[in-house]
């Protein structure tokens, strides 16, 4: 964070939604290591206790145990709070194949719901995980804002129809928004378990345990993987922009470099070796490819650049390697 940043949080209350999740539990620990005064609403539905454990004692942080589908509790969250940063949402394209209504309980009722409580406590501001998953069926690379798909998922259908009630929020009640697109965040605190873990830990979960990662197709496919930290830069800096043209518009959050998923494999492979020589030799499997999935993701990172002010500080080399250590330090 800058100095101008911090000035402008300085006596703030900053509400993150999900704030005991993976992208979540990293900005609550950025602004409170930066002594902003930090509200996390969260379920602990995908969110995890251990996350948030840290900031329990720090005077600063306040944890409530809500749903964002209750109104009431969006209501509690959101008194006081001067900023949300909304992260709270089921992820995973599988998952809302295989039980949208519930995706779209959390994605779309959920939402609409933070939106109604922040418009009625005067938020400043509400900055939202938007997704990639939003530019669907167009092909053409890089990905920029202004030029979207048909969605290709139930959960790409939530996150659109987020943006559109963002959109309406500000035109109708003057809320002032900004969603933040995000494609393929990894890093500390992502979570390697479960039916619908993100590739990236669960590839490393697998090498650290001796076994054989799978990658869906020939490996082929690829992605803009983004690390965490500058997902958390442009948190903040969607929070604390002065430019009044930056507001009430979507932004691609990605490095602007695309890897494909057996290149991924092979770097952590090797990255990994280098804590235990053993994982050389294991080998990289293949399956079909999943329904839902989009061959390629490439993200423009321009528009971000240019209103506000984003500079990614981490490629995908170099944020693995941070992710890597932090998994060997915390998996083993």
């Amino acid at each position: 964070m800058t100095k101008q940043q911090i000035k402008t949080l300085e006596g703030k209350h900053v509400l993150i939604t999900g704030g005991a999740g993976f992208i979540g539990s990293n900005l609550c620990e950025t602004l409170l290591n930066h002594n902003v005064t930090v509200a996390c609403l969260d379920n602990f539905s995908t969110g995890k206790r251990h996350n948030i454990e840290p900031f329990l004692n720090n005077n600063k942080f306040n944890l409530i145990e809500g749903d964002i589908r209750n109104l009431e509790d969006c209501y509690k969250a959101c008194k006081g709070a001067d900023y949300v940063l909304h992260q709270a949402a089921l992820g995973s394209v599988p998952r809302s194949i295989n039980d949208p209504i519930t995706t779209n309980d959390v994605n779309v009722s959920g939402f609409l719901n933070m939106l109604v409580a922040a418009r009625d406590a005067g938020v400043k501001r509400f900055v939202y995980a938007a997704s990639s998953s939003t530019y669907g069926d167009h092909e053409a690379l890089p990905k920029v804002e202004d030029v979207i798909g048909k969605p290709l998922s139930p959960y790409a259908i939530t996150k659109y129809v987020n943006e559109l009630y963002a959109d309406i929020f500000h035109s109708t009640y003057n809320l002032d928004t900004i969603g933040l697109r995000y494609f393929n965040v990894f890093g500390k605190r992502q979570d390697p378990n479960g039916a619908y873990a993100a590739v990236i830990p669960k590839f490393v979960q697998q090498f650290i345990s001796h076994e054989s990662p799978v990658i869906n197709g020939d490996g082929s496919y690829s992605r803009d993987f983004t690390y965490i930290d500058n997902v958390v830069q442009m948190n903040i800096n969607a929070m604390t922009t002065n430019n009044q043209e930056a507001l009430n518009n979507v932004y691609n959050v990605a490095y602007g470099e695309r890897t494909t998923l057996l290149e991924l494999a092979t770097l952590l492979k090797a990255y990994l070796s280098e804590y235990d020589a053993a994982i050389n030799d294991i080998e990289i499997k293949h399956r079909d490819n999943r329904i839902g999935d989009i061959p390629h993701s490439l993200a423009s990172i321009d528009k971000a650049k240019q209103l506000l002010g984003y500079n990614p500080k981490y490629n995908i080399s170099d944020g693995l390697k941070e992710a890597v250590r932090w998994y060997w330090e915390n998996l083993k």
